[in-house]
This record gives structure tokens, C-alpha cells and sequence, in this order.
């Protein structure tokens, strides 16, 4: 059976710099920075004090007050993607068959939140076993995807994927080859993380992964530039309608992009640190491009994993090197996480989007606080002198993860 086309029909983002798609854009065009300092806990005692937190986030405005303590802030920012994503596509008022629709949706830690803050009441009660009966469903990270399939009534595939900061790139991956191979027709996809807590910030101090630039904390997201110290952390969601193509033509839907392939691979190297020459980022974009049957030289527009970790950067920008040679001399290439800081599980369908934005409009978004580039990297157009008009046609759109996971996401324009 000939292969299905999967294509994007609906898009919906909640992030550090926009509480929807179109603030999201607007705002990665004025290279908007996301970060300031920790307001979710008193952070005074952390080596890490400052985040790229959502402002102004009312879950209320989707959820009653009584249904969003039964869930953890990581579903609560999956359900406002969602709902930004299924009215963008048209589906409010199509007639679907809930069977051939369902929902996918990455997150690296899921409930955190709910189970740190808990688990502290438990200690500080003497540990006397009196739970919320709703704790391990708040928890639970698959609640993510089952939260959504309820309430969009979708009886097709519904979990979550985990797989560090790819897993809602791999999300993608899974929702297509649903799609592909003829057993769903739509499925939401896309990733939501909720970690800017005093778990997630303490134990990515621990793992010295996070930048300490408390000075300077506004240029501590700073990719490919000297003296970057580590990531900042995000929060958000990214959630995509993710259809085949014939059924979107048919119902005159909206199409935003193609996902002509994901490719996926392991280091199988380190659980922190990537291969020295990015042998495993080389891998995953030469898989998207070997099974798109696309040439290294048709790709435009690379929006990079790009953390703003020593080792990573280089690692990726060898990888490319490796891969595209003398092209990637042509090549624009960005990080989003320069402005919204790095949203875990999250990052890979939030990163997704701003590479559609730029295929749809041709204007490629800035990476902010490239103060000065590092040395050791090649003097490639990392668009850090504000945003670069081109029309672009084919892009990869990059996310890797702790334990070595890779997945790159080559998107065509429609």
C-alpha cells in the first residue's frame, strides 16, 4: 500500500513568550527573551534563580477551578495547546469518526509537580498515609493524553511518550506512522512540560546541566556564543493536528506543512553527554533526509537543537558540518530556546511550530544573546542579527535528549 501523506492542520502553543500561536509568533519575530527570575517558588537558596516561566496563564479560562486541581500543570498546559490546536484545524465542527482519531503527546517529566509537592506534605505530616485520592492520577503522566482523548471524545491511540527532551518529537514520529499506515485518519500530537519547580531547577543544579548566570540571567540563553553555562529551563506546550492529507482536502481544511519524515536514533554513548562529533544528531537528519529522498542541499533552514550547552552546541554544529558539508555555508539556522529557554518534552512540537512559521511566511526568527560567537564553531548565518527574510521550502527542525535520544523533523512547505 502506497504510503499516506501526514500534514499539519492545526497548531496551538503556550510558551514563555505568548500564551497563544499568534503572540508566540509576534513575539519570536521581535526576539522577544523570555527569561526573568523564578517567581513559582522563593528560588533565593538555588544555584539557579531565574527561568523562562508562562505569563499570565489562567487554566480557569479553559477548565473549572474544582476539574484543575484533579491535574497536574503539565496537563493543564496540554489542554490549552489542544484547545488552540483542534479550533485552528476546523474540527470543532467536523463530523469525525472518533475511532480513526487519537492522541499522542510527549513529556520528559510529566506530574513532577504534583508528586514533589505532595510527597513534601506527606513528609511533613509524619508520614502518615492520607493522600488526595486524586495524587497518583495527577502524577501519572500518561493523564496528559488521557485528559485530552475525554474531552475531545478521541477513541483512536492515546499515550504519552518519554524520551528526555524528544519525546514530543517522537510523539510526532508515532502519530504519523498511525497516520501512514491507514489506522488513524487525525491525531493530536505534540508535547507539554511543567518543571520550573523546586524538584526540577534543584535537580538539574545537581546534575550542574542548568546556567547559573544570576548576574546577567536575561543573556544566559545564549547558543553558540562564548561563555554559555548551561541551559534555562521552560515551560509549555505545543500541540499539533497532525492529519492525513487526502482527508484534510477533503473537508477544505487549512494546511500548514508536510512532515515528509522524522528520523530517530540512539547515541548509545553517554546519558548526559552527546558524541564529541555529533555522530548520533548526524544520524537521525541523514534517516529524515534518506527516507524523504531529499538531498542535503534541498534543506533551507535548520532550527537547531541548540540549548546553549557547551558540549551540545559544538556537538550539533559538527553533526551538521558532518552531514551537509560545504552547504551548510547556506544553511539559516536559529535556536528558539534563546528566547523561551529549553521546554523539555516539550521543545520538539514548540520548536515545530516556530519552523512552520517560517516555512509558511518565509521570515526566520532571530537567535537572541549571540553576544559573540564561539570560536570553535563555523561561521555559519545562526541569524543573530534579527530575523532573515527567505523562502524556504524543506527544514529540519532538531531535538535531542538525555540518554541519547535524537529525532530531527524534516517539514516541507505546502
Amino acid at each position: 500500500m502506497e504510503s499516506r501523506r501526514v500534514v499539519i492542520t492545526g497548531v496551538g502553543a503556550l510558551t514563555p513568550i505568548g500564551n497563544c500561536c499568534v503572540d508566540f509568533k509576534r513575539a519570536l519575530l521581535a526576539g522577544t527573551n523570555g527569561v526573568n527570575l523564578i517567581t513559582h517558588f522563593d528560588a533565593s537558596e538555588y544555584r539557579t534563580k531565574f527561568a523562562c516561566e508562562l505569563k499570565g496563564f489562567d487554566i480557569t479560562r479553559y477548565i473549572s477551578p474544582k476539574d484543575a486541581n484533579k491535574m497536574d500543570h503539565c496537563t493543564h498546559y496540554a489542554i490549552a495547546a489542544a484547545e488552540e490546536a483542534f479550533a485552528d484545524s476546523g474540527l470543532n465542527d467536523y463530523p469525525l469518526q472518533p475511532e480513526r482519531a487519537g492522541v499522542i503527546v510527549g513529556t520528559g517529566i510529566g506530574g513532577v509537580t504534583t508528586a514533589a509537592y505532595d510527597l513534601i506534605d506527606f513528609v511533613q505530616d509524619g508520614m502518615k498515609p492520607r493522600f488526595s485520592p486524586f495524587f497518583i492520577l495527577k502524577a501519572l503522566s500518561n493523564m496528559v493524553a488521557g485528559q485530552l482523548s475525554i474531552r475531545y471524545h478521541l477513541q483512536g491511540p492515546s499515550y504519552v511518550t518519554s524520551a528526555a527532551c524528544s519525546s514530543s518529537a517522537i510523539a510526532m514520529l508515532d502519530a504519523c506512522h498511525y497516520i501512514r499506515q491507514g489506522q488513524a485518519d487525525v491525531i493530536l500530537a505534540g508535547g507539554a512540560e511543567a518543571a520550573i519547580a523546586p524538584v526540577g531547577i534543584g535537580g538539574f543544579n545537581a546534575m550542574r546541566a542548568l546556567s547559573t548566570r544570576n548576574d546577567d540571567y536575561h543573556t544566559a540563553s545564549r547558543p553558540f556564543s562564548v561563555g554559555r553555562d548551561g541551559f534555562v529551563m521552560g515551560e509549555g506546550a505545543g500541540i499539533l493536528v497532525l492529519e492525513e492529507y487526502e482527508h484534510a482536502k477533503a473537508r477544505g481544511a487549512k494546511i500548514y506543512a508536510e512532515i515528509m519524515s522524522i528520523g530517530i536514533s540512539s547515541d548509545a554513548f553517554h546519558v548526559t553527554s552527546p558524541h564529541a562529533d555529533g555522530h548520533g544528531a548526524q544520524t537521525a537528519m541523514s534517516m529524515a533526509l534518506r527516507e524523504a529522498h531529499i538531498s542535503p542541499s534541498e534543506i533551507g533552514y535548520i532550527n537547531t537543537h541548540g540549548t546553549s550547552t557547551p558540549l551540545g552546541d559544538l556537538s550539533e554544529c559538527l553533526a551538521i558540518q558532518s552531514l551537509f558539508g560545504s552547504h551548510a555555508d547556506q544553511l539559516l539556522l536559529n535556536s528558539t530556546k534563546s528566547m523561551i529557554g529549553h521546554l523539555l518534552g516539550a521543545a520538539g512540537a514548540v520548536e515545530s511550530i516556530a519552523t512552520i512559521i517560517a516555512l509558511e511566511d518565509g521570515i526566520i526568527h532571530p537567535t537572541i544573546n549571540l553576544i559573540e560567537k564561539d570560536p570553535e564553531l563555523p561561521n555559519w548565518n545562526f541569524c543573530s542579527e534579527g530575523v532573515v527574510e527567505r523562502d524556504i521550502h524543506y527544514a529540519i527542525c532538531n531535538s535531542f535528549g538525555f540518554g541519547g535520544h535524537n529525532a530531527s523533523i524534516l517539514l516541507k512547505k505546502i
